[in-house]
């Protein structure tokens, strides 16, 4: 979907598909079960964890700060990673209002 294509869906509808775009790559998912399970910001272990590349893990890593669902900080040559609270608080609440409960008993297809 092009930009110019944006403007026809409503802006909840924006922030659910590119939430969702954050996170439709198995690695990113791997990761960010990590960090929620570490609950701390991991230097250098995500690459050994993961058993990618480092230039992989790399970008994986870059595309989920971009989306704000992690954070970064840089204690001495390495950059350290965590779980973004507020984003994540975000995406929980718009995945959960998306898939909201549905009677699916009652569908006719």
């Amino acid at each position: 979907m092009g930009a110019t294509k944006a403007d026809l869906f409503t802006r909840q509808q924006n922030e659910i598909a590119a939430m969702a775009k954050a996170l439709a790559h198995p690695a990113r998912i791997a990761i960010l079960q990590y960090l929620v399970k570490k609950n701390a910001c991991v230097c250098g272990d995500l690459v050994e964890e993961l058993g990618l590349a480092q230039a992989t893990t790399s970008q994986h890593l870059k595309e989920l700060k971009i989306a704000g669902i992690i954070q970064g900080s840089i204690e001495g040559a390495s950059v350290c990673y965590c779980i973004n609270p507020k984003v994540w608080k975000q995406y929980k609440e718009l995945f959960s209002a998306f898939f909201k409960d549905v009677d699916l008993q009652q569908s006719c297809c």
